[in-house]
């Protein structure tokens, strides 16, 4: 009886650990790649897949539905900006799974 509240927990637990885990790693390799495209002579393509070189072989590729790379403008300046939309499916057999967007800025470097 006491293992029906508790296997529940402790899978509800290890969901948010993991959901946290792979948020945390999309978004520092989203902010990484918004960093490499903004040097100069880098495209905001060249941001797009320096985060997915990052993403792969950390966080399941299943799991990433795009990753996009653009020019932007930061307060006035420049910029890249680096999206990232991904799901977590559920842990266990029942409940929905999770969409979310995660982006990367940086402002983009000028040869003055």
């Amino acid at each position: 009886m006491v293992s029906m509240l508790v296997v529940p927990l402790f899978l509800g637990v290890l969901q948010v650990g993991l959901f946290l885990y792979v948020r945390n790693t999309i978004t520092a390799a989203a902010s990484e790649g918004a960093h490499y495209a903004s040097v100069i002579n880098r495209e905001p393509g060249d941001g797009e897949a320096r985060t997915r070189e990052l993403i792969d072989g950390v966080v399941r590729n299943e799991l990433i539905d795009s990753v996009e790379g653009q020019a932007t403008d930061v307060d006035g300046q420049p910029g890249v900006l680096v999206v990232v939309k991904a799901h977590m499916p559920p842990l266990g057999l029942w409940g929905p799974g999770i969409s979310f967007t995660v982006e990367g800025h940086a402002v983009k470097e000028t040869g003055e």
